[in-house]
C-alpha cells in the first residue's frame, strides 16, 4: 500500500466518502488509488472553484465533510474564492492538495509555489505530509479538524513522493464528537433581558437556530415575550415555507438596515455576529446597531443553540400556546409581463416539497424572500462570504448530499459566468438541479454600489464595466453545450410552465429569465 492508497482508505474509514476533484500530474497516484479503494464517490469539476463550492454545499446539507482534490498551488488558488465562502459559513472540508516530490521542489519548477501560504487564509488546519508513512495519520488529523466543533476547513498537502512511496496502512478516524453545549449563565442573562425589556430586544439567530426546531422555539419565545427575531442578511441554511416560523433578515442596504434596527436597546446573539455593513460607505456607519445598544452573546458558532433556545423558552415559560398564527400570502400563479414581484410569486408556487433553494439572485432576488414564506417547506442557502460564483457549485454539493430532493439554484447572469462549468458536472452526474438565471445583461449590484459609495455619475467607460452586453450571453446555448436542457422565458406564463416542467422532470434543467 502506498501513501495515496493509505490516505484514501483513511478518508473512507473516517466517513469522508465523497471527493470533488480536479486533479493534475502530482495527484495521479491518488487518482489511481481511487480505482483500488471501494466506497469513495468521485465527482469531477472542470474548474477548482466548482470543486470547492460543491464541497461547501455538500457540508451544508449533509453536516459531514467531503474531500476535494486540487492540483498544486495554482489549483488551490483557483478554488480559494469558494473556500472563502465556505469558511464564512463554517463548513467542514478536507482539501487534498498535490505538491511536487520533496526532492524536486528545490529546482523551482514552473508550478512550484508556497502552497501552505496560499492555504492558511482559508484553512484553520494546514499540514504537509513529510513522508509516506505519515500520510494516513495526517489524513485522520485533517478529518478530525474538519469535523471539530465548530467545523473547519482542513488542507492536507501531499507531496508526490509521499503518495507513491510505501506506507504502513490506514489510520483510525476520529470518534464522533457531540456539538458543545451552551452556557446556562448566558441563557439566564438572555432570559433576564427578555423579562425586563422585550419590546426593545432583538434575538439575532443563525446556525442551527435556523433549523425547523430552532425556529419553532424562537417563535414561542417571541410569542411569549413580544421580542423581535431576525436572521442575518445571508444565512448558511434556513428552514422556510408553510408551517415554519418566518423571520426577516437584516437588510443588505445600509439605509434600510439602520431603521430596521434603530429601536433596539439589546441584541441577543444566537450563533450570529454583530450586524455590520458589507462595505464601507462615505458618511455611513459600519456597525448597523444603534448607538448605546448592548450586545449579549447567548451561544457561539457551533454550540448547541437549539438546546439553548429550549432552555431559554423554559426559563420564560414559553410554550406552543404562546405562538400566534402567521399571515401567509395566497399563492396564485402570475400572468402577463415579467417583473420582480411576479417572478417571486412564480417561484413560490413552483418550489417543490422539501426542496433546497440556493440563492445568488443578488439584486433581482431581494424581493423573493417574503412570498416564498408561503411556499412548500424547503431549505434556503445563501452566500455568507460574498464571493460570487457561489450558487451553481453549491447546488452540485447539495444535490449530491440529498439526491432525493430537488435543488432550485437562482443566480444572476454575471455571477453565473464565474462558475458556468457547474452545468457540465450537473449533467455528468445527472443531478436534480434547476438553474434559474436572471439575465439583466448587467452587474446590476455594482451599478447600485457605484451610487452607494458616492462615486458620481458613471461615464461610458464606467458603464461598460458594469454591463455584460456586447455580445449578449446565450445561457440556453451555453447549457446545451454542456449537456443541460434549457429554455428562455420572457413572460410570467412562460416562466410558470418552465418551472413546472423543470420541477417535475429528473436531472438538470436551466431556465434563462430574460429581464
Amino acid at each position: 500500500m502506498n501513501g495515496a492508497e493509505s490516505l484514501v482508505r483513511t478518508l473512507v474509514a473516517g466517513g469522508v466518502d465523497v471527493c470533488f476533484t480536479n486533479p493534475g500530474t502530482s495527484e495521479m497516484h491518488f487518482v489511481a488509488a481511487l480505482d483500488r479503494v471501494p466506497g469513495m464517490r468521485c465527482v469531477l469539476g472542470l474548474f477548482e472553484g466548482v470543486v470547492t463550492g460543491a464541497a461547501d454545499g455538500y457540508f451544508r446539507m449533509k453536516g459531514t465533510p467531503a474531500s476535494t482534490l486540487l492540483h498544486l498551488g495554482p489549483g488551490l488558488a483557483n478554488g480559494l474564492a469558494n473556500l472563502h465562502n465556505a469558511k464564512k459559513a463554517h463548513s467542514g472540508i478536507v482539501n487534498i492538495v498535490g505538491q511536487h516530490a520533496g526532492y524536486h521542489i528545490g529546482y523551482n519548477a514552473p508550478l512550484t509555489s508556497d502552497i501552505e501560504g496560499l492555504a492558511r487564509p482559508m484553512s484553520e488546519w494546514v499540514r504537509t505530509s513529510p513522508d509516506a508513512r505519515s500520510v494516513a495519520a495526517d489524513g485522520a488529523a485533517a478529518i478530525a479538524a474538519a469535523k471539530s466543533p465548530p467545523p473547519q476547513i482542513a488542507t492536507l498537502i501531499l507531496p508526490a513522493d509521499t503518495a507513491w512511496n510505501e506506507a504502513d496502512g490506514i489510520a483510525e478516524g476520529p470518534l464522533e464528537t457531540q456539538r458543545p453545549s451552551y452556557s446556562p449563565q448566558a441563557v439566564e442573562i438572555a432570559a433576564k433581558i427578555l423579562r425586563g425589556d422585550p419590546e426593545h430586544t432583538l434575538l439575532l439567530i443563525s446556525g442551527c437556530a435556523l433549523s425547523e426546531r430552532g425556529l419553532a422555539l424562537a417563535e414561542r419565545i417571541a410569542g411569549k415575550t413580544g421580542c423581535t427575531v431576525v436572521g442575518p442578511t445571508f444565512p448558511p441554511r434556513m428552514a422556510r415555507g408553510r408551517g415554519r416560523f418566518s423571520i426577516e433578515r437584516i437588510r443588505y442596504v445600509v439605509d434600510q438596515a439602520l431603521p430596521m434596527l434603530q429601536k433596539f436597546r439589546h441584541i441577543v446573539l444566537v450563533e450570529a455576529d454583530d450586524p455590520v455593513a458589507f462595505f464601507a460607505y462615505p458618511n455611513k456607519p459600519s456597525l448597523l446597531k444603534p448607538e448605546g445598544c448592548e450586545v449579549h452573546r447567548m451561544t457561539a458558532w457551533g454550540e448547541n443553540s437549539v438546546a439553548a433556545l429550549e432552555a431559554l423558552g423554559n426559563a420564560l415559560h414559553a410554550t406552543e400556546k404562546d405562538v400566534e398564527p402567521q399571515q401567509r400570502q395566497e399563492l396564485i400563479k402570475p400572468t402577463g409581463a415579467l417583473n420582480h414581484a411576479n417572478m417571486a410569486q412564480a417561484i413560490a408556487c413552483a418550489i417543490p416539497e422539501n426542496a433546497i433553494v440556493v440563492d445568488e439572485s443578488i439584486t433581482t432576488g431581494r424581493g423573493f424572500f417574503p412570498p416564498t414564506t408561503s411556499a412548500a417547506p424547503h431549505d434556503w442557502l445563501q452566500n455568507m462570504g460574498g464571493s460570487i460564483g457561489f450558487s451553481t457549485p453549491v447546488a452540485i454539493g447539495a444535490a449530491v448530499a440529498c439526491p432525493d430532493r430537488k435543488v432550485f439554484c437562482m443566480v444572476g447572469d454575471g455571477s453565473a459566468m464565474y462558475t458556468i462549468q457547474s452545468l457540465w458536472t450537473q449533467a455528468r452526474e445527472n443531478l436534480n438541479v434547476v438553474t434559474i438565471v436572471f439575465a439583466n445583461r448587467a452587474y446590476q449590484i455594482l451599478r447600485g454600489e457605484f451610487d452607494g459609495v458616492g462615486a458620481g455619475e458613471p461615464g461610458q467607460r464606467a458603464i461598460d464595466m458594469l454591463k455584460i452586453d456586447r455580445p449578449t450571453l446565450d445561457f440556453v446555448a451555453l447549457a446545451r453545450g454542456m449537456g443541460v436542457p434549457g429554455r428562455a422565458v420572457m413572460t410570467a406564463d412562460e416562466f410558470n410552465k418552465a418551472l413546472e416542467e423543470a420541477a417535475r422532470e429528473p436531472g438538470p434543467r436551466l431556465i434563462e429569465v430574460q429581464i
